[in-house]
């Protein structure tokens, strides 16, 4: 019951300023979040890729709303992907980008302005052997954003996208993009959505990402499982064996600080392991839609608030 206004929170900056303030936050945040800056979460991935797991890292931001702190996203970006060079780790780690954070909502020519920016952020990767992933946020930037994968992929044929199961279009957007070379991320979703478009019933939701995943699987793509319940992963698994799937032609992600030791057991089995690691001063909207996703989350937090015995 918690999670809708979680979500609602998410985007109230006097929320910001209160959670921002709390001294228990930190700590918490902490758990999901690598660090505030670059170079404190390139610690926690190179322990994640010596011990065998892949990264995609996400500079914190969104929802930009002016030209200047749109290209300071872009050029965060590149000084991350030219350290990702220097460290040689560009076959172990790609990134993640929300479009909001490149401008895509701003009045005059967003999607445009966003378009440039991204386009600047693939050519870098693809230089150094790496690739993009467009991160997807509510539902009215989901055809902004396809359009944008559909103008990058010529030329970095290996550009991502994410898909939301709790989205009505999905299984239709699934179907779209499970071609040969594309890469789609399915993860349920985590923006509060209008009943118009999107399930509200989790079981629901469940469902959606079953049927989905099994276009993606059956396809010809390479499906990514963002999923942290057991019975998605051991679905995946099995419509992985169903459709004759090599280790390697699809892989599992799940978010830093959750399911650590599910994360090392999959790498462990031999599949592909992902996480998605997040990094960067603006935490707060990533980190309430954390807590807004699982109750477990939530509870981890409220008991940081209790007094010690």
């Amino acid at each position: 019951m918690f999670g809708p206004v979680l979500l609602a929170a998410s985007r109230s900056d006097r929320m910001r300023r209160v959670v921002a303030a709390a001294p228990v936050t930190r700590p918490v945040v902490n758990r999901f979040v690598a660090g505030d800056a670059l170079h404190p979460a390139l610690d926690r991935v190179r322990a994640l890729t010596t011990g065998g797991l892949d990264v995609t890292l996400d500079h914190l931001g969104e929802d930009v709303t002016d030209r200047a702190t749109a290209h300071a996203t872009r050029d965060a970006y590149l000084r991350l992907l030219e350290t990702l060079r220097e460290e040689k780790l560009g076959a172990r780690a790609e990134v993640s980008v929300k479009l909001s954070a490149f401008g895509q909502a701003l009045p005059d020519g967003g999607h445009d302005i966003a378009l440039e920016g991204v386009r600047q952020v693939a050519e870098l990767a693809t230089s150094i052997g790496t690739t993009v992933t467009l991160d997807m946020e509510d539902h009215t930037t989901v055809d902004s954003t396809l359009a944008i994968l559909r103008e990058l992929r010529p030329a970095h044929p290996n550009t991502g996208a994410v898909l939301q199961s709790y989205l009505f279009r999905t299984e239709d957007d699934a179907r779209a993009l499970a071609v040969d070379g594309s890469r789609v991320r399915l993860v349920k979703g985590a923006y509060k959505e209008p009943a118009s478009v999107a399930y509200q019933d989790r079981r629901e939701v469940d469902k959606a990402y079953v049927r989905a995943l099994r276009i993606l699987f059956e396809g010809d793509g390479y499906p990514m499982v963002g999923s942290h319940d057991p019975r998605m992963i051991a679905i995946a698994q099995d419509l992985a064996a169903r459709n004759h799937r090599a280790a390697g032609s699809y892989e599992f992600q799940m978010l830093y600080g959750i399911r650590t030791a599910e994360q090392r057991r999959l790498a462990d089995e031999g599949e592909r392991m992902r996480v998605y690691v997040p990094y960067g001063a603006d935490w707060y909207g990533y980190f309430m839609r954390r807590l807004a996703e699982r109750p477990a989350n939530l509870a981890f937090f409220l008991r940081s608030f209790a007094p010690s015995r």
